[in-house]
């Protein structure tokens, strides 16, 4: 799918200090990312702090990001879980008919063989509506889906288009990317690694620093897709700063720093998730009044 290639944005739910969704902060991220040139935007994602919304949160979620981003870019929806039951009664349950396709990662915490990893995609992508796309996350998920499994499912499963990559390990990324079939997607879920996988034939990213420097990123993705890696890279050291504090001790607490200097949320979190610590928030004021 074409139109899930370049620069797609893990929004951010917004808090207030009530610890209620915030839909006005969320607006204003849903403007500034896509006016700083975003393709699509993903909604449920972890940089979303999925874990923390309850069923009637993800609804009302899902409903606001379709109404207000009123079919300016497509809309990317995260349905996962680590029951595959309970997974297939959401696919049913949610509102997704405006969605362009369903970013699932793979089963947390219980994990399972490769083989289950490979029946569990292959059942919800038999029941989905909407179109795949595979999430690797082994960092968060605590095991990897294997490049040999994501080929198999690439071969043998219809309704899946692709998958986000974020194992960290380029060796892997290329594996996959020497043998996909044509027409799949492959897109980095590392932001700071985005440049040289897209370099060895990724087609974008699903990134977090979109969310806070849209315009800055999409540019280097873009540069990217279009083979000018020079200029790409020129971009890229410039944003290496921001890559680090915002990952310094836990996503989205960084670029949720990020968001509430730029005047756009409120540094809410909720727990288990914390604000950062005030050493690095003030180096995140610092670097903002310095770039």
């Amino acid at each position: 799918m074409k139109a899930l290639c370049g620069t797609g944005v893990a929004l951010i739910t917004p808090f207030n200090n009530k610890q209620q969704i915030d839909f006005d902060a969320l607006a204003k991220v849903i403007d500034h990312v896509i006016e700083g040139g975003v393709q699509y935007v993903v909604s449920l994602g972890t940089t979303g702090e999925t874990p923390t919304l309850n069923k009637e949160e993800k609804i009302e979620l899902i409903q606001f990001t379709f109404n207000y981003v009123n079919q300016r870019v497509p809309v990317v929806i995260g349905v996962g879980g680590n029951d595959t039951r309970s997974l297939l009664h959401d696919l049913e349950t949610l509102p997704l008919e405006n969605a362009a396709a369903i970013l699932s990662a793979s089963p947390y915490y219980n994990k399972p063989s490769q083989e289950g990893i490979f029946q569990h995609y292959q059942l919800i992508a038999k029941h989905s509506p909407k179109p795949i796309m595979l999430y690797n996350v082994p960092a968060r998920t605590g095991r990897n889906i294997e490049a040999t499994t994501t080929l198999r499912l690439f071969h043998e499963v219809e309704n899946i288009i692709g998958i986000k990559e974020a194992g960290n390990n380029m060796v892997q990324c290329m594996d996959i990317l020497k043998d996909r079939p044509n027409g799949l997607l492959v897109v980095s879920g590392d932001d700071d690694l985005v440049l040289p996988q897209m370099a060895c034939g990724m087609d974008g990213v699903i990134s977090v620093v979109a969310n806070a420097l849209p315009t800055e990123f999409c540019k280097m993705v873009q540069h990217c897709l279009e083979f000018n890696f020079n200029a790409a890279k020129i971009l890229n050291d410039k944003l290496i700063p921001a890559y680090k504090l915002m990952f310094a001790e836990n996503n989205p607490a960084g670029v949720k720093a990020f968001l509430y200097e730029l005047g756009l949320i409120q540094n809410e979190l909720r727990l288990p998730l914390v604000p950062l610590s005030k050493s690095i928030h003030e180096q995140i004021k610092h670097h903002l009044k310095t770039t």
